[in-house]
């Protein structure tokens, strides 16, 4: 059961904003910090993200269409059907995390690595992430200001001014330049993996102190955060199974089953936590709760789905040479 350590940091930066939360002038550098950090992201994400090899990924657009389709119609629809769960199990706040956790874009890098692990259509799931991720940077906080209401996504001139500046500008700032730095990107994939982290840490920090300045964390019980990850499993499995037996139903070959199964099914988290620290602002520590919850769950089921479709492939791989031995010895015993 892989438990990401990046979670634990992440933990970890939560249990620090708890016990030294920014106050004051502290918070207001916290905060202008924070906004740097996401424009840095998003230009980093930018200059990443090849659009040629997305655009070249065109050819299989029905698998495309089938990936988006789970993430920004199937996914938001379950997330609006939870609101019936609303007060029983889950608090209002609670809510509006789960159904912008719905509204997020699919991983890229933990969909490529199940998919591989799976023996499944690698290629595939490279341009499935890559269009989930372009089509995210406007689909997911146009959704989040339809969907959401006033509450941390209320469209407006001021929150359509912020997603403009905050993560649209530096990312297309990001693809334009990135036939000038794109080779320094790739050279120095590491060090800028850090920086990405680093910064998404930041933002953490900032939220969870405002949160706890606020006093929101009386809201929440360990009954409603049990809750909250029975309707989070039960969404996992729900898109699990649809996005498998889904693919089948629309003749996909087992290779695209799995790179479907693996990038329709799942919500990045990289994207997710500086998009809600814009959409949110001072509820953003409660925003992000669920996306943080879903990451984790999300590894620790797909590593075992993974896992259990490696071995069906070499379990036919291992059947097939024994079927062609036993055709050719038939065959020579009629022809003897």
């Amino acid at each position: 059961m892989p438990i990401d350590p990046y979670i634990l940091l992440l933990l970890g930066t939560v249990g620090l904003a708890a016990l030294f939360p920014a106050r004051g002038p502290a918070a207001d550098v916290a905060s202008g910090a924070s906004t740097a950090a996401v424009a840095l992201l998003f230009f980093l994400y930018g200059a990443r993200l090849s659009t040629r090899e997305a655009l070249d990924g065109l050819r299989h657009w029905r698998l495309h269409v089938t990936v988006l389709a789970c993430t920004f119609l199937v996914f938001p629809l379950l997330g609006l059907a939870a609101r019936g769960l609303v007060p029983v199990i889950l608090t209002h706040p609670l809510y509006q995390g789960l159904l912008f956790l719905t509204l997020v874009p699919s991983t890229v890098q933990s969909s490529i690595a199940f998919t591989s692990m799976a023996r499944g259509n690698v290629p595939a799931a490279i341009c499935a992430g890559s269009f989930s991720s372009l089509v995210g940077i406007v689909a997911t906080p146009l959704l989040a200001a339809s969907l959401l209401g006033g509450t941390g996504g209320g469209f407006s001139a001021d929150s359509l001014l912020k997603i403009v500046l905050q993560l649209l500008v530096p990312f297309l700032a990001g693809q334009l330049l990135r036939r000038w730095i794109g080779g320094f990107v790739t050279r120095h994939k590491q060090v800028l993996g850090l920086v990405d982290r680093g910064s998404i840490l930041l933002v953490v920090y900032t939220a969870f102190s405002v949160g706890v300045v606020q006093g929101i964390w009386h809201q929440v019980s360990p009954a409603r955060l049990g809750g909250l990850v029975v309707v989070e499993a039960v969404i996992l499995a729900v898109m699990l199974l649809l996005t498998w037996y889904g693919g089948k139903a629309l003749r996909f070959g087992r290779e695209d089953r799995i790179a479907i199964q693996f990038a329709g099914s799942k919500k990045s988290l990289a994207a997710g936590l500086p998009m809600a620290s814009v959409l949110f602002g001072a509820q953003a520590a409660l925003a992000v709760l669920p996306l943080m919850l879903f990451h984790q769950m999300q590894l620790i089921v797909c590593a075992v789905i993974a896992k259990r479709r490696a071995r069906e492939a070499a379990e036919v791989s291992a059947q097939q040479p024994a079927a062609a031995t036993r055709t050719a010895v038939g065959t020579g015993t009629r022809s003897g």
